[in-house]
């Protein structure tokens, strides 16, 4: 680590990932908190970088698909739904027909009047924002706002073995021609000012389902580029993945390829690690 101005004492993504390196590689915090003393930082503001260190790479519990997969089918109460591919690291669950064609079509209709440019979450102060990296159209159901919603939040809940309580609402989304999101990751990085505000009202986002309500003409695959896995929308299916560090050691990079033709309609389920209020 470059040795650093006092007035500098600015942490950082970049820092914090040098010290996650450091760490991962075997350096104890003690070690990295001397290291950043002796690159100029002054003793309050190294605690603060440790404390940060810590909680980016605390290992959570998360959600995992809980059923055994007999035949390449699970049983997920009132269906059996096909895993057509599932992989350790990250640990990512591709399913076939998670949703019927009648609940896509319900979702989808039920959310158009809803529409309005989709917002992210601000991590620098706790609100939401407008990000260029996201181009779509979403609004929000209440958890357990309608029986379609209802019957799916319990589907998943089933399937991965996590209280429905501990779920956000289910987010709808819409992309058209041109529209992405770019390569991101889910989890509230712990680094911002914002994050512990958010981390209030049901702690970390931990893991991610995306269902995909319809198939869009061209375009709009699911990407990795960590692991360099896609995901091609097809309608009723669904891609889980789960992050159990708040740090891209998590390999959990992802986003939404551009539309180029006709339109892409996505359910998006995230998951907290404790009851989201």
């Amino acid at each position: 680590m470059k040795k650093q101005a006092a007035r500098e004492q600015i942490l950082t993504s970049e820092v914090l990932d040098w010290m996650a390196a450091q760490a991962l590689a075997g350096h104890s915090e003690e070690a990295l908190f001397q290291a950043m003393l002796d690159a100029g930082w002054n003793h309050d503001s190294a605690t603060r970088a440790v404390q940060m260190l810590r909680e980016s790479l605390r290992v959570l519990p998360v959600p995992a698909l809980a059923l055994p997969v007999t035949g390449g089918m699970v049983d997920a109460g009132d269906k059996w739904v096909q895993v057509i591919h599932q992989s350790a690291t990250p640990d990512i669950v591709v399913f076939a027909s998670l949703l019927s064609d009648s609940e896509c079509e319900a979702l989808i209709e039920e959310a158009r009047p809803r529409l309005s440019r989709s917002l992210t979450v601000d991590t620098r102060t706790g609100g939401e924002e407008l990000n260029p990296a996201r181009t779509s159209d979403g609004m929000f159901y209440a958890r357990g706002e309608t029986e379609v919603v209802r019957r799916v939040e319990a589907r998943i809940a089933r399937l991965l073995g996590w209280p429905q309580q501990n779920g956000e609402g289910l987010q709808v989304l819409c992309y058209g021609p041109g529209d992405q999101y770019k390569p991101h990751y889910d989890y509230f990085d712990p680094v911002e000012p914002g994050t512990p505000a958010i981390l209030e009202c049901g702690g970390q986002r931990v893991a991610t389902l995306i269902m995909y309500l319809n198939e869009p003409a061209q375009g709009g695959a699911t990407v990795f580029p960590s692991v360099k896995f896609n995901v091609l929308p097809k309608r009723g299916n669904a891609v889980f993945f789960s992050y159990p560090r708040a740090h891209p050691s998590s390999l959990s990079l992802h986003g939404g390829d551009p539309v180029t033709a006709g339109e892409k309609w996505i359910a998006t389920k995230w998951l907290r690690e404790r009851e989201f209020t």
